[in-house]
């Protein structure tokens, strides 16, 4: 195909995006305000390649505020932009400016992003002066990345979404660069997709059920101009919270490097993962782009249809700043509505996605003035989509404007992240005094927030940590934050760790001390995993993963953030510990109850589903009793949906600096107690594998070391 020899037809109006057909491919484009839209063709992949500028006749080939046309001999692998021309009044809200060429918000691939010159997106005017009041007259074609036009053919071989049900789920958070970039990772392709299949044996050994990717939608990692403090290197966006393209797998993730070759590689993941029984969750940031302020680069929604795709401020000149990231999205906007709803579809339909967590999920439920909603359009939508009816929807139930919203995020059948129990969690292991009352609402499902609107416990995905903040044995390491190579002074990360050193900072040599750290790992799993909801682990925390007192490495593409899997050998036990509690859990139903306790007798036995006592064998005064804890659960009918039993548990805390002496409730008649795991003991009788549990010389009293747990169960004698 020579430039000049394209033969455009009118097209059609839907789908949106780049569209192969049986003789060419279909391109269409949402921009209700623009007078005039170009598409650009570029002859080849080169970068210096020609390219074609195809004008699309206003009357001819736009369909209400929908521009198209279709071009015969074109096919997957060509290369695309568009340039938007209308009004540049920024007061207004209009910043449209023919001189930037524009991505396509519906394009399922990108070219390299990381030879992307962004500042050549900025309105600098023509003396080389940045406002964003005069209007620029920089092109940047040849410093933008481009659309690449993908065929969704897959050999899926059979494969679907696999859609566990929540309460059976075990969700793992990881970082698909991360997972493998450390050069002992022990693979092939390291740092990609590819490079996740090769993990897929320490998954199934670890036992977890689902993934949960932090986004791989394409991001720009090159955005940030600070540098490390202490090498010198320019920083980089790694954690990928500032979306370029939402349709679009990050390319850089994928070991194939030829146009499109990221889509096939991504489904290539996803196929092997469900093969293994490993559901993909995908961290999704629609709550703002990489566009920024009005000082920030037009590369897409801004210079397509500002005052559609963001909020804008009374004058229309500014952005409301709900994500704390520059700009927000206008995501109860009819039309930003449908975007969100077929970029789900899409992921779930032609990616084979199984769920979504929602980064800021708040910001959704904000209407065009950004007043937070009753019931916002779009979270309803999700909620109610045939397509999404059995993909999990995970909400984050705040944002940086403020809203707080865990236990009551509106839309319908949302979980959420529960920051509340990893708050109190943290601080009864910790050893703060009278924590006692908030332990036990945690590990029986926070039905204090989810007891309402139909909600049920596995609604609450229960976490310890996660990417943001301290790793697990960071929590267990450090008092502080030691944030100092992020190049902003230790400024930067939260300060309210709810941590504990154990008297030294950071490593030590001390093997009591490592023996109180280690300890308290066990605790967090342990506890973790009994707890009523959903768990959620950070990746490496099965293995005592450190960032060396980092709590913010969004930045930091390196040995910080990087699994370094000699961990593995170093830390066998832990994770022999971790996969054997995950086990314990997912083949006990009890802790996977489909409804709350109730502290009643639901099966005809005269035994509560639930009893709390204190050490000494008596209920607990909420407000005087100051540590210990111990809690009997019913067994019987501990499915109710199944109609399945399970057995009878005894659970014993100990976060005191102290050791203390259990009084044990009676098992019920022909039954007696079985020790299955107590974190103070030295491995491998710390837990003990199904079948090999022991039998309690003592079935009346049990001893317990400071800073322990322990879990007995019934069996018939």
């Amino acid at each position: 195909m020579g430039l000049g020899n394209f033969i455009a037809d009118i097209g059609k109006a839907l789908p949106l995006g780049a569209e192969p057909t049986e003789t060419g491919v279909n391109f269409s484009i949402f921009s209700r305000h623009a007078t005039a839209m170009t598409l650009i063709i570029f002859e080849s992949a080169d970068p210096d390649s020609d390219f074609e500028e195809i004008s699309l006749n206003k009357r001819r080939n736009r369909t209400g505020d929908i521009w198209h046309c279709h071009i015969r001999g074109l096919g997957p692998g060509t290369q695309y932009l568009y340039r938007a021309d209308g009004p540049y009044v920024p007061e207004k809200g209009f910043r449209f400016n023919p001189y930037k060429a524009l991505l396509d918000p519906y394009a399922k691939a990108m070219t390299d992003l990381s030879v992307w010159d962004m500042a050549a997106s900025v309105g600098y005017n023509a003396e080389g002066a940045f406002n964003d009041l005069s209007f620029s007259y920089k092109d940047n074609i040849r410093s933008q990345p481009r659309c690449i036009v993908v065929d969704d053919d897959f050999d899926w071989q059979g494969d679907r979404p696999i859609n566990y049900p929540l309460r059976f789920s075990v969700l793992y958070e990881t970082h698909v660069r991360g997972l493998t970039a450390h050069p002992n990772s022990g693979v092939q392709h390291p740092g990609t997709y590819l490079g996740v299949i090769e993990k897929i044996p320490f998954f199934k050994e670890l036992g977890i059920t689902s993934l949960e990717f932090l986004p791989i939608q394409e991001f720009y990692e090159g955005e940030l101009s600070r540098k490390n403090p202490g090498t010198g290197k320019t920083l980089v966006n790694y954690w990928g919270y500032s979306t370029v393209s939402f349709f679009a797998p990050k390319g850089s993730y994928a070991w194939d490097k030829t146009p499109g070759g990221q889509v096939r590689e991504f489904k290539e993941m996803v196929r092997e993962l469900h093969k293994a029984g490993i559901e993909v969750i995908l961290d999704i940031v629609f709550n703002h782009t990489a566009e920024g302020n009005e000082w920030g680069p037009t590369y897409s929604f801004r210079g397509l249809d500002n005052t559609i795709y963001y909020m804008l401020d009374g004058n229309k000149r500014y952005y409301k700043n709900y994500s704390g990231c520059g700009n927000t999205v206008n995501c109860n906007h009819p039309v930003v509505r449908t975007f969100i709803l077929e970029c789900l579809q899409y992921w779930v339909m032609e990616m084979h996605v199984d769920g979504f967590r929602f980064d800021l999920g708040s910001i959704l439920g904000r209407d065009q003035q950004g007043r937070l909603m009753e019931n916002p359009p779009v979270l309803e939508r999700i909620a109610e989509d045939p397509v999404l009816s059995s993909t999990k929807i995970i909400a984050e139930a705040w944002d940086a404007g403020g809203a707080y919203q865990v236990g009551w995020f509106p839309g319908g059948r949302w979980a959420e992240w529960n920051d509340r129990y990893r708050d109190e969690v943290r601080r009864y292991w910790r050893g703060d005094p009278f924590q006692v009352q908030h332990l036990a609402t945690r590990i029986s499902g926070s039905a204090d927030l989810y007891l309402r609107d139909g909600r049920k416990p596995f609604h609450s995905i229960n976490f310890l940590t996660s990417h943001d903040g301290f790793t697990l044995r960071d929590l267990v390491s450090y008092n502080g934050k030691h944030n100092e190579e992020n190049g902003e002074d230790n400024r930067d990360g939260g300060d309210n760790n709810l941590s504990n050193n154990y008297g030294v900072e950071g490593p030590s040599n001390s093997s009591s001390l490592e023996g109180i750290r280690e300890r308290q790992l066990k605790n967090f799993v342990a506890t973790l995993m009994v707890s009523l909801g959903t768990p959620m682990l950070l990746g490496g925390d099965e293995f005592a993963r450190t960032q060396g007192g980092n709590n913010n490495a969004y930045c930091q593409d390196n040995e910080i953030s990087w699994y370094d899997w000699t961990l593995m050998e170093q830390n066998q036990e832990l994770f022999r510990f971790v996969k054997e509690m995950i086990a314990f859990r997912l083949r006990h139903h009890g802790f996977m109850r489909p409804e709350f306790y109730t502290g009643r007798d639901g099966a005809y036995n005269a035994t509560p589903d639930i009893i709390w006592f204190d050490e000494k064998g008596n209920a607990p005064d909420w407000e005087k009793t100051e540590y210990c804890l111990a809690l009997r659960m019913d067994g019987s009918r501990a499915d109710i949906l199944a109609d399945r039993d399970d057995s009878d548990f005894f659970i014993m805390f100990n976060p005191a600096d102290r050791q203390a002496h259990f009084k044990i409730c009676e098992p019920l008649a022909g039954k007696r107690w079985y020790l299955a795991m107590d974190t103070s003991l030295p491995p491998p009788d710390d837990i003990l594998s199904a079948g090999n549990e022991l039998p309690l010389p003592d079935q009346d009293e049990y001893y317990m070391q400071s800073r322990s747990m322990a879990i007995l169960l019934s069996k018939v004698i």
